[in-house]
């Protein structure tokens, strides 16, 4: 096949969803963000330290809207996300006078690692990106961003990902812990 032609695809749009579905993966995705972001606010920032970060909302589409895929589930969410900020905050330490250049090994390292852990989960890039492009408040936190809004956050969200998904009759998640 011509290099140009495979970009046309040629596959069929997956089907949309009902409105049902729709509204609780609206109440899911309201509760976990809330609820972290409460967090960040009401205990954490007044110390200066940070509980939310912006993959976050990409996560939440993930486990609370597209809860059946494989890049959904509790390992790639929380494997994903650690294991990104692992390697961001490194590539930071190691390369941050760099900055192009430690965006670009976080994020592709990221990929690899979250590949061969069977751990790949989207927003794990931006966790990665966000712990080398975050600015003082993050960087100042250096290795305390993976426990810290990295582990906890993302723990917090399937918390509440656990509890909403399974609510419905027609829910359920995850559809794999390993």
């Amino acid at each position: 096949m011509n290099y140009f032609e495979k970009m046309k695809g040629g596959g069929q749009s997956p089907p949309g969803v009902g409105a049902v579905e729709v509204l609780w993966s609206w109440i899911g995705s309201f509760a976990g963000i809330a609820i972290v972001s409460m967090i960040h606010m009401n205990l954490l920032d007044r110390a200066g330290l940070i509980m939310i970060i912006g993959s976050f909302g990409a996560s939440a589409v993930l486990i609370y809207g597209a809860i059946r895929s494989p890049l959904a589930q509790p390992r790639n969410l929380l494997g994903g996300h650690i294991l990104s900020a692992l390697i961001g905050v490194t590539a930071f330490q190691w390369l941050g006078g760099d900055t192009w250049l430690a965006a670009a090994a976080a994020v592709s390292t990221s990929i690899a690692v979250m590949h061969l852990t069977k751990t790949l989960h989207p927003p794990g890039g931006a966790t990665a990106l966000i712990a080398v492009i975050g600015g003082d408040s993050i960087h100042n936190l250096g290795y305390l961003y993976v426990l810290m809004p990295a582990a906890l956050g993302a723990g917090v969200m399937l918390l509440v990902a656990l509890f909403v998904n399974n609510i419905p009759k027609n829910r359920k998640y995850p559809e794999f812990w390993r």
